[in-house]
This record gives structure tokens, sequence and C-alpha cells, in this order.
């Protein structure tokens, strides 16, 4: 799945790179309140692309965990941090934002873990260009109705949505973000478009020769600490991994 994800990148980089609007200065905008993340978690905020009426893209900083609007509100038990690619259609909780709220989470690298030994080794997983891609998500926004004073009146949040790992990323799980290409970066954020026959295929596996997996230190375990140190590598890979990320085929 994906429970952390990095996010430094500076807002303009992001601009270039997927075609954003991020406003004149005299607004308020996430450019101005901007610092870089190592090891975002969920109920964290991050930075999410959306669509504004007129066709820009735009930067919001959402909560990452999906508090769909009809539930009582946020719940630590039930973090939806990410939703199966193929639940959308049919899950109360997504279907409606899946027609309607996509959005795009920009990243520079996801971590998973693998049990080696008595320890839980974290692994980086990016770009071998080191780029910054697309992850596909959905949006919601929740309103407390009752209102009591002194609560949160309303939230918006996102969910990251996975499907099947590609060779590489399967020797440490079987699911991954969705990463959009280039191409299909329109297609999903306009909320025109809801025939799930036109979207469902865009959500596939990224190919495997355009990522890299590498070991990092256990500090990331911890969601505390966030800082440049935390991708550094701490080492290759097992062979065993890198063999069995070569071999194996392409479903």
């Amino acid at each position: 799945m994906c429970g952390r994800f990095i996010q430094y990148s500076h807002p303009e980089v992001y601009a270039v790179s997927f075609d954003l609007d991020l406003g004149p200065a005299s607004e308020e905008r996430p450019v101005d309140q901007f610092r870089p993340r190592y090891n975002l978690a969920p109920s964290q905020d991050a930075l999410v692309i959306r669509l504004r009426p007129d066709g820009s893209r735009y930067l919001q900083p959402l909560r990452w965990g999906l508090i769909p609007f009809w539930s009582k509100g946020p719940d630590h038990r039930y973090q939806m941090i990410n939703a199966r690619a193929e639940t959308l259609v049919h899950k109360p909780a997504y279907r409606a934002a899946f027609r309607q709220r996509r959005c795009i989470v920009p990243a520079e690298g996801f971590y998973e873990w693998r049990t080696e030994g008595r320890l839980k080794q974290p692994y980086l997983i990016r770009r071998a260009d080191r780029r910054p891609f697309a992850m596909a998500g959905i949006w919601e926004h929740w309103r407390d109705a009752t209102r009591h004073e002194g609560g949160v009146a309303e939230i918006s949040s996102f969910t990251i949505i996975v499907t099947t790992a590609n060779a590489v990323i399967q020797p440490l799980h079987d699911r991954m973000p969705v990463i959009l290409s280039p191409e299909h970066l329109a297609a999903w954020l306009d909320s025109v478009e809801q025939d799930p026959d036109r979207l469902l295929p865009l959500l596939q596996p990224a190919p495997p020769e355009a990522w890299t997996l590498e070991p990092v230190g256990t500090r990331v375990n911890n969601p505390r600490n966030d800082d440049p140190t935390l991708i550094e590598p701490v080492g290759q890979a097992p062979q065993m991994i890198l063999k069995t990320a070569a071999r194996r085929p392409e479903n």
C-alpha cells in the first residue's frame, strides 16, 4: 500500500512539472507556507493538485485520510489513506468522489517495509531519474452538521489510489500507488468525465523500468522524524529482492 511518502520539491517545481497556476503573490498560497516533507504520515496535511472551475490546476494542502462527507467525522480507527482501484465504483466511501472529486498527489518517493530477521527495514521507492511523479487520488469535503463549539467545522481530505504492484515493488508489497502518466493527468482531473469505463483503465501499475528501491535508515519508522537524512540510502537492496524483481513477469 502507501503509508508514508515524501514531498520535498518547491511548489514552483511542481508548477513546471504539472502545469500549475500558483496564483498571484497577493493571495494566500501554499508556496508561501511551503516546507519540504520527507516522512509524510496519515492525518497530516499534504499538497494536492485540484482543478479550479476555470480549468486551471492549483495546489492546496489537504488532510491525508479520506473522511466521507456522510460520516461523523475523523476517526483514527478507520483511516482511509489508500483506496483500491477495483473498489472505487462500488464502495460508498469512494463512489461519489471517484466520479466528481479526483485529484493528483505530487511526490518524489514513497516508503515500504520488509521484515528482515528482527528488523522492519524501510525502503524508499522512487523514479530512477528522481523527478516528481503524480499519484492518483480522490478528495472529499466533510462538514460538522452539529457545529459543536470549539470543534472542527469542516475538513478537506484525500486518499491515494493503489493498484497491483509492478515487478520492482512486488518483493516488498503486492500493491503500489497508481502513478498517472503525463498524458492522463487532464482526463483524471476533469470532473466532467465520470464514466468508469474511461477512468478505470488509467489506474494501471507503473512500468517497472523507471523505478528503483533502496534501503534507508529506520529513523523513518517514527513519523516524528522528518528531515533530508531519512532518504539517504544505507546500502543496496538484498540480492534476493533484486533478483526477484528482475525475473518476475508483469501481470
